[in-house]
């Protein structure tokens, strides 16, 4: 059987709904925040970035309902054409397509995703531009969906001097930021080597808020050029009424303050999700497949070499196979031909939030039987479709070995040059 693919493309978390959240849910009447979030929101949308050091006040932040509204209205705000990395978030492209932009991808290193090679970013600007396009702004993810890898901050500032020179803004994407599965991995943002010229996006769906309730934050430069784009994006929102509904407004309010109870969650999730990424990144390996390591979110991003297939082919396949959405590389602008797809590894966690939050809360989650024969029934669909023969770790096999190992306690985000 086909299964139809579901609108999120997403890779899904596959963590229960929290008490908390339903609470401050319940707390709060009916009707609609403010355009752009209010008061109380921007205000803990601050904190929440100056604890990641990217302080900002109210008057350059934003907040609306996923991330897709709100990089519509910044694309919309913005002149010119964006660039993309390849592969991207199958989501990104569409939304820049809506409003008739051309969208320019450059390829990332064989070491990760996410952000492009800087010598390829020129090259793909050059070309554009004498073809008589003009692509005004890079989008990119140094946590990365759909490869799960982390870039290191000597590419990531390549890139962005890259960026500069080729006079573009930057958005960046920093959704799965906050899910990084080691302390010794060094996660940076564009924002803190080009402040002047980089807005941050992040969706609040990989962390904190639930994705039936979407809601997702974006940064502007805390400068005059910055200050103008807000505003119109502002008035984009304004147009398309994309505003959070009260309650989502308060309850998001309060897990962005981060309490201790929602730390303390997010720093469970993340362990969780680093123990069964890991799990299913051996499964996979040794049934066959070839895979970057993952080091952030809860997303592989195998290649199957033997499988004689197209990634649409292979999608179809293990979708069938899986039982659930496996999507094929060519949703993420890669190359249609390779035999490559996206696995979500929040899944394993069960299809239920009572057994999603016993793999959440177990010494062991690998233990906990539905994990168990969710991990067994991905390595038996991928031994289907692989080469038994191949050596498992692809091109980023020279990164670190507790990338891939049994994770130590997780959630924070080391800062570094």
């Amino acid at each position: 059987m086909r299964l139809g693919l579901p609108y999120d493309v997403r890779p899904e978390p596959g963590l229960p709904l929290p008490a908390h959240w339903q609470q401050r849910l319940a707390a709060t009447g009916p009707g609609t925040d403010g355009i752009g979030g209010g008061p109380r929101l921007l205000e803990a949308a601050c904190g929440y970035w100056a604890r990641r050091g990217l302080p900002c006040d109210a008057g350059h932040v934003l907040a609306g309902p996923g991330a897709e509204a709100l990089l519509l209205a910044l694309l919309a705000a913005a002149d010119g054409d964006p660039v993309l990395a390849r592969p991207a978030p199958a989501w990104q492209a569409p939304v820049a397509r809506l409003l008739g932009r051309r969208v320019h991808t450059a390829p990332t290193p064989p070491e990760g995703g996410g952000v492009p090679d800087p010598f390829a970013l020129l090259e793909t600007v050059r070309r554009a531009r004498a073809a008589g396009s003009d692509p005004r702004l890079l989008v990119l993810s140094a946590a990365d969906d759909p490869t799960g890898t982390v870039t290191a901050p000597e590419l990531l500032h390549e890139t962005c001097e890259a960026a500069a020179e080729a006079g573009l803004l930057i958005v960046s994407d920093e959704t799965y930021s906050d899910t990084l599965h080691h302390h010794d991995t060094v996660l940076l943002s564009p924002a803190e080597m080009l402040p002047d010229h980089t807005v941050v996006l992040t969706d609040l769906a990989a962390t904190l808020v639930p994705a039936s309730a979407p809601a997702a934050l974006v940064r502007f430069p805390g400068t005059a050029h910055g200050t103008a784009w807000r505003e119109r994006t502002i008035g984009i929102l304004t147009v398309l009424r994309a505003v959070l509904p009260a309650p989502v407004a308060a309850a998001t309010a309060y897990v962005l303050t981060e309490p201790p109870e929602v730390t303390d969650r997010t720093a469970a999730a993340n362990r969780l999700h680093a123990r069964t990424a890991a799990a299913a990144f051996r499964a996979i390996t040794g049934a066959g497949a070839t895979c970057r390591p993952p080091r952030a979110g809860f997303q592989l991003y195998p290649t199957l070499p033997a499988a004689g297939l197209n990634a649409a082919e292979l999608e179809e396949r293990l979708t069938a196979a899986l039982g659930r959405p496996v999507l094929g590389g060519h949703r993420f602008g890669d190359d249609p031909a390779e035999p490559r797809v996206r696995i979500s590894t929040g899944v394993l966690h069960g299809a239920t939030d009572a057994e999603r939050e016993a793999a959440l809360t177990a010494a062991d989650p690998l233990t906990v039987p539905h994990v168990a024969a969710a991990l067994a029934a991905l390595a038996e669909a991928v031994s289907g479709h692989a080469d038994p023969g191949a050596t498992g770790a692809g091109p980023a096999s020279g990164t670190a070995s507790g990338a891939v190992g049994e994770s130590a306690d997780t959630g924070s985000r080391q800062r570094g040059a």
